[in-house]
């Protein structure tokens, strides 16, 4: 529910922010200002919050403290009369999720028992998705309706409000649970080995892994010559619906076949289809078939890709130290959306967009390797024992 609610809110924001920002006589170089530094801080805040929930032997307050600030800030954004104010209310939302992101995952991990992790993540990456469908739908049809951009700006902050209830009312911590005080850096490094080696591979993968918005800046360019720039921007758009859809539909299945099989070959496989993806796109791709098959492969990878890696980090790290395992993988997965997305944006602008994806596909499918290699060691490790 936390998930659902508060997604709702904050991709209403996201999708208001560039027409909000605008009234307020902002440029586009203050729209990518504050969304650098909110994602820069966010990961930082990803880190310490690993550590600082591991060192409480109550997770849920920090987890339901940091929903509730998110809403706090939602609430600076739409009174904001300068993007200054905007910068600085997206900023603390951003750090506030950052902060709460690993306690969620390690209540989650605690909630259920180890043989239902794939099945408990996937469900709160479908309900988190079902987020990212609903809000631009509501969002859109409000606007349709005469409202204003401010005022659904400050509708969003219900939700918001909804998401902090649901961590603080609903949810039940395990009452034995030790807290492990560990320095800052210790608390990193002396993480299970096979789980830092796991990073290895998923640090490649994420290297190739670009932003889907440059997936949707694709559909545009190869759309465009055919149907007109508005046509293809209309396309573009209703391609990454889709892609929303299939992520939404993939996650829990992903993890009930992961609570089955082997969770390593799963997420290869997953990281085997984003690879497929990047190369089609390398290959030049352009007819309307052919992208809506990207756009699938787009949302299928994606929801494998994190619920296998939530699911395998719960499953990998003790109880313990659940927190910085979590804060580490959402830093390894921030630095790879920074560098693949800036690899392949400048590569697709100075060498073309083959060079720019095709790259992508080699990282990525040299991360999907690295996780089948992976798999197979685990599997003779275990024969070896039998």
């Amino acid at each position: 529910m936390a998930s659902l609610f508060s997604d709702v809110s904050h991709e209403t924001v996201t999708a208001l922010l560039p027409g909000f920002l605008a009234s307020l006589g902002a440029s586009a170089a203050a729209l990518g200002t504050i969304e650098g530094v909110a994602d820069g801080l966010s990961s930082i805040a990803k880190l310490y919050g690993g550590w600082w929930t591991d060192r409480l032997r109550r997770r849920k307050p920090l987890c339901a403290g940091g929903y509730g600030v998110m809403a706090l800030a939602t609430l600076l954004v739409a009174a904001a009369w300068h993007w200054g104010l905007v910068l600085a209310g997206r900023a603390t939302a951003w750090v506030a999720r950052g902060l709460r992101t690993p306690p969620r995952k390690a209540l989650l991990a605690e909630a259920v028992p180890p043989d239902f992790y794939g099945r408990a993540f996937g469900f709160e990456r479908m309900m988190d998705t079902l987020g990212a469908v609903l809000a631009p739908t509501i969002t859109l049809a409000l606007l349709r309706a005469g409202r204003a951009p401010r005022q659904l700006i400050f509708w969003a902050t219900a939700p918001a409000f909804v998401a902090a209830f649901a961590i603080l009312l609903l949810v039940r911590e395990t009452p034995a649970r030790s807290p492990q005080p560990r320095p800052f850096l210790l608390s990193y490094t002396r993480l299970p080995a096979p789980y830092l080696r796991l990073l290895w591979w998923i640090g490649l993968f994420g290297a190739g892994d670009f932003a889907h918005s440059l997936l949707i800046l694709y559909a545009n360019w190869a759309l465009a010559s055919r149907m007109g720039g508005a046509g293809a921007a209309a396309a573009a758009v209703a391609l990454y619906a889709l892609h929303n859809i299939c992520y939404a539909a993939v996650s829990y299945p992903a993890g009930y076949l992961a609570d089955r099989w082997s969770k390593r070959w799963l997420l290869a496989a997953g990281y085997a289809v984003g690879a497929l993806v990047a190369a089609g796109l390398a290959m030049g791709i352009s007819s309307a078939p052919l992208l809506a098959l990207a756009f699938v492969g787009g949302g299928i990878y994606v929801g494998i890709e994190e619920t296998l890696e939530d699911s395998l980090t719960a499953e990998t790290v003790p109880n313990e130290q659940r927190g910085a395992g979590f804060g580490l993988l959402a830093v390894v997965n921030g630095l790879g959306d920074l560098v693949s997305s800036l690899l392949v944006g400048w590569l697709w602008a100075t060498a073309g967009v083959g060079a720019g994806f095709g790259v992508a596909a080699v990282l990525m499918g040299a991360g999907a390797l690295g996780i089948a290699l992976s798999a197979r060691g685990d599997q003779r490790r275990t024969a070896a024992k039998s």
